[in-house]
């Protein structure tokens, strides 16, 4: 009896783990074979992500190795609502809290339209439209689209509701209840706005929720356990220094504008675009000049997730490559000296009229940009915090003065009438013209020289070389006249005066003076205008680097370089060399020298006993100059911008200088400008010496 049971027992049991086998397989069966194909592709897309990890942008270094511009590893927080499901509001209205408990910004453009709080208003003049100046054609704004999209509005130019009906409307769409206070619902809404600019393709750029958090931050977040909030790790730009920012520039999200062009992109020659909507690019200066050598190669890489988002594995399909490291021609000490200069020397000019200012520092014998430095200057670290104050700065900070700044040469040109006449025959360095006070040769009330205007004294005889130290406008009259405008174009030209210099950074060609740009703009050019454009006045208009490149030119010989901030690229660890410059000679004019040095004497007597003489009197090295100033109002002799050009050694030409000063006065008021900066240059290259970048080496 008993073994009867025992057998009916173990039947059942058999019998019931069949029937659980059975079931089992069946499952298997449908999961793997009949609906296997299907679950697969399910699964792959639920869980394998394709993701692109953008490779560290390279460094950018001064001449001596100086790092000036590196990564640094920061957090960024980014919002994936597909694993947020129904409780999206509620997820992100717990992120926000963290935020503000925590005081991290995170990103809200909506406010550049809509107050970030009650009571609402907007912020714009024309939130929902703008009209473009040129064509005068009204075109919906991000927000005025979005209005129209979502029935806030019938037409974006129609009458706005009120500001405070748009909110309501909008926490309608969002879906955004009652019990969600005021404040918090427009912070939510505006995180919202921000998901669908991207997902109806109002913008390209990525959303990144919060940048550059920190580690109380991601911890909250991470012991939450909020599906959709994602933090990540990338790099960001740090900044080792103070100077250069015009130079150096910074990185952004492109733009559509940029997109049109990088989108055509292929820097590893594949044939594929290496760009995405959503990249940093360098947006200026360096950054952008050097974009293909500091980018690197982007990698890709698989990150599997679960249902609830966790990840699960990552497996590598090409790992990053990072940039090139780009060395400048800068001395960042140089720089650094040569920004502090304009700043006291601004500041020391006795008028309230002093606007901007701006140096430029060029190797003679290349044309290496040593020093480029522009007045009032900004700062790159806290670029975006300080944006719409620099914006509204009327000395408008952020124009490089250097290369985008147009001044009028002044006396500073008389360098280039004098060649003109001593290469073209009409004087020789021995020549004497007279000096009457007035240039009569037009008629009796002719154009008078500064020293007659002032005092009612002339120069007497002038040869070219006392012409230039005295800056006699009766000589340069003369010889203006006598070379002819179209003789003074050409070797303004050949010395590249209202030309582009070739640098690497976006700089503005200039205006060189003549009959076609003086009908151009409506004027009617008069034989007698030559006169005016000998000595530099008229209708020129040069930058800064034009002038330092064309004394470069003259005392050099007469060899015309491109201009350049590209020293060199070598590869992320420093093992490779990718790139070297090598000088590009632009024009080459034939100077005698025997002409050359009547010139330059003229410049060497104006710094021995010349008006800024008791500015060089104490250094160890003798200099050329030669001083400048251009009237731009009436008002008074300080509404004139102040110009100075040099080079030192005299005997041995290395640098070329040029200092203009917006509404400075004179320039002699900037010989000690120079001369500190000159004195600073020769005493510290004998003790600077270059740092060993990592993976150099060393001999």
């Amino acid at each position: 009896m008993e073994r009867k049971q025992f057998l009916l027992r173990l039947l059942a049991v058999v019998l019931a783990l069949a029937a659980l086998l059975g079931a089992f397989g069946c499952v298997l069966y449908d999961l793997q074979v009949v609906n296997g194909e299907d679950y697969a592709l399910q699964s792959v897309r639920k869980i394998a992500i394709t993701e692109t990890v953008q490779a560290s942008r390279g460094q950018l270094l001064d001449s001596y190795g100086r790092v000036l511009v590196s990564n640094r590893t920061s957090y960024q927080v980014e919002l994936d609502t597909s694993l947020m499901g129904e409780q999206r509001n509620e997820i992100l209205l717990q992120l926000l809290e963290i935020c503000r408990e925590e005081g991290v910004v995170w990103t809200d453009t909506l406010s550049d339209s809509l107050s970030a709080s009650a009571p609402f208003r907007y912020t714009a003049d024309s939130p929902f439209y703008t009209v473009d100046d040129e064509t005068g054609e009204a075109s919906g704004t991000r927000l005025g689209r979005m209005a129209v999209a979502n029935k806030w509005m019938e037409d974006w130019a129609d009458e706005p509701p009120l500001a405070a009906e748009l909110v309501r409307l909008m926490r309608e769409t969002y879906e955004i209840g009652e019990d969600v206070g005021v404040q918090e619902g427009r912070d939510l809404i505006g995180v919202l706005y921000e998901l669908e600019l991207r997902r109806r393709e109002y913008t390209y750029a990525a959303y990144v929720f919060a940048q550059d958090v920190d580690i109380d931050f991601i911890s909250r977040v991470k012991e939450l356990g909020l599906p959709g909030v994602e933090i990540s790790a990338t790099s960001v730009r740090e900044y080792s220094t103070d100077y250069a920012a015009h130079v150096l520039g910074r990185v952004g999200a492109m733009n559509s504008t940029e997109w049109e062009y990088y989108s055509q992109v292929d820097l590893n020659g594949d044939g594929e675009a290496d760009y995405q909507m959503d990249d940093i690019v360098g947006k200026e200066g360096a950054e952008q000049a050097f974009e293909s050598y500091l980018r690197g190669t982007d990698g890709v890489r698989i990150i599997e997730r679960n249902t609830s988002g966790k990840t699960v594995s990552e497996s590598w399909v090409t790992e990053a490559v990072p940039g090139g490291n780009v060395t400048l021609t800068i001395d960042i000490d140089l720089q650094g000296k040569v920004e502090q200069v304009l700043a006291e020397g601004v500041a020391a000019l006795k008028s309230d009229e002093v606007e901007g200012a701006a140096a430029v520092m060029l190797k003679v014998d290349d044309g290496s940009v040593l020093a480029l430095a522009s007045y009032p200057t900004f700062d790159l670290a806290n670029y975006g915090a300080n944006y719409n104050d620099y914006l509204a700065d009327p000395l408008k900070p952020l124009l490089n003065r250097a290369l985008q700044g147009l001044y009028p040469p002044g006396s500073t040109f008389k360098m280039v009438t004098a060649i003109a006449g001593l290469e073209e025959g009409i004087i020789t360095p021995t020549t004497k013209i007279l000096d009457t006070g007035v240039y009569t040769y037009y008629g009796a009330n002719g154009p008078k020289c500064w020293i007659y205007s002032q005092s009612g004294r002339t120069h007497g005889l002038q040869t070219v070389s006392d012409a230039i130290k005295n800056s006699c406008n009766v000589f340069f009259y003369d010889v203006g006249r006598r070379v002819g405008i179209e003789g003074l174009q050409e070797y303004a030209s050949m010395f590249g005066l209202g030309e582009k210099t070739g640098i690497e950074l976006y700089e503005v060609e200039g205006v060189m003076a003549g009959p076609e740009y003086t009908e151009s703009m409506g004027g009617t050019w008069y034989e007698g205008s030559t006169l005016s454009v000998a000595i530099g006045q008229e209708s020129s208009q040069f930058t800064p680097i034009q002038l330092a490149n064309y004394i470069a030119t003259l005392v050099n010989g007469g060899t015309r370089y491109q201009t350049h901030l590209l020293k060199s690229v070598k590869s992320y660890d420093f093992s490779e060399v990718l790139y070297e410059y090598e000088p590009v000679v632009v024009d080459t004019i034939n100077i005698d020298p025997d002409n050359l040095e009547a010139v330059k004497k003229g410049m060497l007597a104006l710094t021995t006993e010349g008006s800024v003489a008791r500015y060089f009197a104490d250094l160890d090295f003798q200099v050329g100059a030669k001083t400048g100033s251009a009237q731009v109002s009436s008002a008074n002799t300080n509404s004139s911008n102040a110009v100075f050009v040099c080079f030192a050694p005299y005997d041995d030409p290395e640098v070329a200088l040029a200092i203009v000063v917006e509404k400075g006065g004179t320039g002699s008021s900037l010989g000690a400008m120079a001369a500190e900066i000159l004195e600073y240059y020769f005493s510290a290259s004998d003790t600077q010496s270059s740092v060993a970048a990592e993976g150099t080496l060393i001999r």
